[in-house]
This record gives C-alpha cells, sequence and structure tokens, in this order.
C-alpha cells in the first residue's frame, strides 16, 4: 500500500525505509518549526484560530465541519480542565488512511494536537486508536517518548510557560465508538454509547469538561497550515475545500492504495492514479466516501470532482475520503448485502429505530440475495430506512439507511431480478471473475 501524490510535506510521507516516522526524520522535513513559532512568538490564540479558519480546513473524518469554526466553540476563558482529543478510531468500511498517517507520520499528529491544545487552552490531550490495529497504538506511544524526551509535549513546552501532555488510548474495535461522544464515553471507561445532544462536547466532553474532537488527519494538517498560511492551504484546494486530502482507494482497481490529492480533483484523475480498473473492466459503481455514503452510477461518478461540493452534488457524501471502486462483475444486492450486515453487526442497540431497524434491512436483504425475495421487500426496505432516519441518537442509524436507499434507487433491476427469478442478474462466474472483493475486504 503506498501514499501517493505527497503535496503536503507534513502529512504525507515517501514508504523508503521503516525509520521515516521517527522524530528526527520528522525534524529534517520541518516538523515541529510551527509548533516552535507558536510557542516562541506567543501568538494569540485568536490568531492560531483564525488562520486554522482562513485555509477552510474541514473537518477529514467524515462531517466535514470547518475546523476553524469548530475550534472557536471551545471556550477559552473557561478556568478548569479542557481537552483536546483525536479520533483515530478509524473502523469504517473502505478506509484507511488515519493508519498510515500513524504508522508513518505519527509526529505530525502529535505537533497538530499540541498546537490546537495551545490555540484553546487545553492543557491535556489524547488520541484514541482503534482497537484492530495494536501495532500502531505501540507506534504512537513511541512516537510520543521521543516528543516528550524533546520538549515538544508534556511540562513547560520549549520554555514557553504553556504545558501540554498527550496520551494514547486504544479502543476495543467498536465500530460505534468513531461517534464522538460514545469514544468519550469508551475514554472514561464506560461502554461506548453515544450520548444525547446537546449538551455539545465543546461545552460538557470528557470528563464533564469543555473538548474538542477532530480527526487524525485533520490534526496532521494543522502544522502545514501554520507554516505555510492558512491562505496558501486554501489554494492547494478550491473555494469551500481547502487543501489536500487523503483517499483510500479500494476495490477492483489496480494498485489500491491512499492518494493524497488536491480537492477538486476529477474523480476520472484519481482512477488512472490508482491504476484504473483492474482487468480492464468497466466501472459500474462507486461508494466515494465510505460505506456509509450513498452508492453514485459510473457515468455520474466519470463527472464528479473529489471535493465537498462535487460530491455532494453527484448525490453522495465525501464522507471519510473512502473511495469503494466496482466494476461490472459486482452484483448490487450481494454487496447491499454485505454492508447491511456491517450495520446490524456494529449497532449499539440503544436505540431501538436502528437496533430493529438494521436487524430488518440486513435480514430482508439477505433473503433476496439468497433467492427468497418477496414481490413487497423493496417498499418494506425503504419503509424502514424512512422509520430508522432521524429517529436515533447518532448517525449510525442513517449510515445504514443511506446505501439501502441508494442501492435500490440506482439498482433496482437487479434486485427486482433477484426477487423474481431467485438468482442474481450477474451470473456467478462473471462474479467469480472479479474476484468478490465485498465479501474479503468491506
Amino acid at each position: 500500500m503506498a501514499i501517493l501524490g505527497a503535496l503536503n510535506p507534513m502529512l504525507s510521507v515517501g514508504l523508503d525505509g521503516d525509520k521515516a516516522w521517527r522524530l528526527a526524520d520528522y525534524v529534517k522535513r520541518g516538523g515541529y518549526s510551527a509548533l516552535r513559532r507558536v510557542l516562541e512568538q506567543k501568538m494569540p490564540q485568536g490568531e492560531v484560530i483564525n488562520e486554522v479558519k482562513k485555509s477552510v480546513l474541514r473537518g477529514r473524518g467524515g462531517a466535514g465541519f470547518p475546523t476553524g469554526l469548530k475550534w472557536s466553540f471551545m471556550p477559552r476563558s473557561f478556568p478548569g480542565d479542557k481537552y483536546v482529543v483525536c479520533n483515530s478510531d478509524e473502523g469504517e468500511p473502505g478506509t484507511f488512511k488515519d493508519r498510515d498517517i500513524l504508522r508513518y507520520n505519527p509526529h505530525s499528529v502529535i505537533e497538530g494536537m499540541a498546537i490546537a491544545g495551545y490555540a484553546m487552552g487545553a492543557a491535556r490531550g489524547y488520541n484514541y486508536i482503534h482497537g484492530e490495529v495494536w501495532e500502531l497504538y505501540e507506534r504512537f506511544e513511541e512516537a510520543l517518548d521521543e516528543a516528550r524526551a524533546a520538549g515538544f509535549i508534556g511540562s513547560d513546552l520549549l520554555g514557553s510557560g504553556f504545558s501540554f501532555d498527550l496520551f494514547a488510548h486504544h479502543g476495543y474495535g467498536a465500530y460505534i465508538c468513531g461517534e464522538e461522544t460514545a469514544l468519550l464515553e469508551s475514554i472514561e471507561g464506560k461502554k461506548g454509547q453515544p450520548r444525547f445532544k446537546p449538551p455539545f462536547p465543546a461545552s460538557f466532553g470528557l470528563y464533564g469538561k469543555p473538548t474538542t474532537i477532530n480527526n487524525t488527519e485533520t490534526f496532521a494538517s494543522i502544522p502545514y497550515i501554520m507554516n505555510m498560511g492558512g491562505e496558501a492551504y486554501l489554494e492547494a484546494g478550491k473555494p469551500n475545500n481547502g487543501g489536500t486530502k487523503l483517499f483510500s482507494v479500494s476495490g477492483h482497481v489496480n494498485r489500491p492504495g491512499n492518494y493524497e490529492i488536491p480537492l477538486g480533483t476529477p474523480f476520472a484523475t484519481l482512477l488512472e492514479m490508482a491504476g484504473g480498473m483492474r482487468g480492464g473492466r468497466k466501472l459500474k459503481a462507486c461508494i466515494p466516501g465510505g460505506s456509509s455514503a450513498p452508492v453514485v452510477p459510473a457515468a455520474t461518478m466519470m463527472n464528479a470532482t473529489m471535493d465537498y461540493d462535487g460530491i455532494s452534488k453527484a448525490g453522495s457524501m465525501l464522507g471519510s475520503g473512502a473511495v469503494i471502486v466496482m466494476d461490472e462483475t459486482t452484483c448490487m444486492v450481494k454487496a447491499l448485502e454485505r454492508l447491511s450486515f456491517f450495520y446490524y453487526e456494529e449497532s449499539c442497540g440503544q436505540c431501538t429505530p436502528c437496533r430493529e431497524g438494521t436487524s430488518w434491512l440486513y435480514k430482508v436483504v439477505h433473503r433476496i440475495e439468497n433467492g427468497q425475495g418477496r414481490p413487497g421487500d423493496l417498499d418494506l426496505l425503504e419503509s424502514v430506512t424512512t422509520n430508522i432516519m432521524g429517529r436515533t441518537i447518532c448517525a449510525l442509524g442513517d449510515a445504514a439507511s443511506m446505501p439501502v436507499q441508494s442501492f435500490i434507487k440506482h439498482y433496482r433491476d437487479e434486485f427486482a431480478y433477484h426477487i423474481e427469478h431467485k438468482k442474481c442478474l450477474v451470473p456467478v462466474d462473471v462474479q467469480r471473475a472479479g474476484s468478490g472483493f465485498f465479501t474479503a475486504t468491506v
């Protein structure tokens, strides 16, 4: 797997040896110069936040909320403890960019979090790391030891009088802990279930104190923004879509991997970077933002640009930047069955519409795929999604519903064929030729 197209030297690094993630190499690339400048110049907190606002950096974890605006919600004059939390609980099917940042460039996250702590007056931070990547938790701990020994985190950073300590917290692989309030509950030692909002974390977060939560890639972008300037970062992308972004490309492509491109790059260019379609087959569909994003047909996707507004115009969401590519050998019913099973398994069970609804979605799609579909099943699926969406504490119910709605909308003929003929519209031997990647990798 590769991180290619490294336009942001603070975010992406080549894979030339296992030592590139070490502190010495990071410093050679300009690492910690942004933090040093902020501290030495005693830059006003509001100035740091305004620079992030100028960059139009939008949250890279999925929601795309403006980062600088989010930082401004933190009550900087609050007299008690405040926290900065990194969400590295990367559990969305198709997403694998954050784990590569932690693997190859963990100090960019540490520096970004330290700058964030300074800007918001928070003296402590936590990085919540996905439970199924233990080796990355260990690597981040090593990076923390290096940064602490060099004075980049801990007490009195670089003699500035500002203190910021940072800790890694290992999750246990629950997808629901990617929801920010469930993540906070988990750090506190409780069952990882979402909280009712309001109150929002900015006023009542970790241990009941003001807390700001951002994604791994978001924090890794902060040093670059502070070094090069917010306007320069914005110009690397397009209006309302500042900077570059990592996209995790998987599925029926020749070179799956992580690719960093300016926001606004055509999807066709990204597909070409990934080596094009495997076996020279035709693109059938693409999920552009992780498994929770609506699927987009080939014709629409080939005319789309990879940015928040461009993907929205195509009828989907940029989300986490997980680009799942499907060729003509894909059975869309089987693909949806696999996705629906994931959300059924990962629902925390707190909300009845999600707990019961995700079960219904999976069981109905499962019976359609296995030749037991009924004439009213498609209407039933659409009815169930309508009764889930907007009726749960967090967005997992919506995440389970949107793929179902979009798959039926764009590929209704395949579902109808399954129900009527009790078999796939795409012949089994054709599916085997495409290797059925959903079964293996989602």
